[in-house]
């Protein structure tokens, strides 16, 4: 099996959460291609996409920009790779927050 590995960063990744006006501070995360995180997110059910948007504006998923990371994505993120791509995304779904940028 494939595996993707979830990337540390030596500096920290800040995220704006304008929910709580505040920014998020990742030392781990994930880059993703824009047309699987689309696909990803597309196909959230309806309380983890309440909650995605939660975290992060309701926006455009573009090459470039970063989401803040949840339980609930990473989840929906390991479950995609696993079942469409055969592969493993280390960390992900360990229940610890985590950026994701859109490459």
């Amino acid at each position: 099996m494939n595996t993707i590995k979830m990337i540390i960063e030596d500096k920290p990744i800040h995220i704006p959460h304008h929910t709580y006006s505040r920014e998020c501070c990742y030392t781990r995360g994930v880059h993703i291609p824009i047309e699987d995180f689309k696909k990803i997110v597309n196909n959230m059910c309806p309380d983890t996409k309440t909650y995605f948007e939660f975290h992060n504006v309701a926006g455009k998923i573009e090459r470039g920009e970063y989401f803040n990371g949840h339980a609930g994505l990473g989840r929906h993120i390991a479950n995609y790779y696993k079942q469409k791509k055969g592969a493993d995304v280390k960390g992900v779904n360990d229940g610890r927050d985590f950026y994701v940028k859109v490459v």
